[in-house]
């Protein structure tokens, strides 16, 4: 009696793994939770009561739209308060780009408090308890007192959603103001400015909003 080989001639364990390469390993994009930015003035609200690093930190984080890491990495020598301007050198950055952060008011605010609470021994703006980095479990435990269930990281989406729902600024600036590379290479060649001035008006705004000073704004696009 003749038995056919019933197994499949294009099985990958046995047959298709001796002649083809290990296929890429896929990784799914990871969405952060983040709140509603209509929640944004509350949870800020929230915060301000509370009289510790990791609230200016956090506070000074969702204001700039940064990453945790960049706010809490954030020294001395980054800042210009006289010009209202933070500059993160490249060597700091995700994408290996300077970026510069204009500054609201209240972030101003913030740094003044952090200066007159200066640590010796330390450059860090925001340091933790003996001088070293602040730590990302500190903030997000700060986070969870006022706002459970969110990412400090998922205010960047909150920043995105208010910017492309209440305001009229470019996509170009919102992108500028998240320091996100530019992924139309044509588009990116030609683009040789950072757009700062537009991305000042855009977090005074932006302040104001986490401040309380009206749900609804609206900028006016540059024609």
């Amino acid at each position: 009696m003749t038995f056919k080989d019933r197994r499949n001639p294009a099985r990958w364990k046995g047959v298709m793994d001796k002649v083809l390469p290990a296929p890429t390993k896929v990784y799914k994009r990871i969405h952060h939770p983040a709140a509603p930015y209509t929640d944004v003035p509350r949870i800020m609200s929230a915060l301000r009561g509370k009289a510790f690093v990791s609230a200016y930190a956090l506070r000074f984080t969702i204001l700039t739209a940064v990453r945790s890491g960049d706010a809490r990495g954030a020294t001395w020598a980054e800042i210009d308060l006289d010009a209202k301007v933070w500059t993160i050198p490249a060597s700091r950055m995700k994408a290996g780009k300077e970026h510069r952060v204009p500054l609201c008011a209240e972030a101003v605010e913030i740094l003044t408090t952090m200066q007159q609470w200066r640590m010796a021994g330390t450059e860090l703006v925001f340091p933790g308890t003996r001088g070293g980095l602040l730590s990302d479990v500190a903030v997000n435990k700060t986070l969870r007192t006022v706002a459970d269930g969110v990412t400090v990281h998922g205010f960047r989406s909150s920043f995105r959603d208010w910017g492309a729902e209440q305001t009229s600024i470019p996509r170009a600036v919102m992108e500028a103001a998240l320091a996100h590379s530019n992924q139309d290479k044509t588009e990116a060649a030609y683009m040789r400015s950072d757009l700062f001035e537009r991305r000042r008006e855009l977090m005074d705004t932006w302040g104001r909003y986490c401040a309380g000073a009206g749900n609804v704004v609206r900028l006016v696009s540059a024609a």
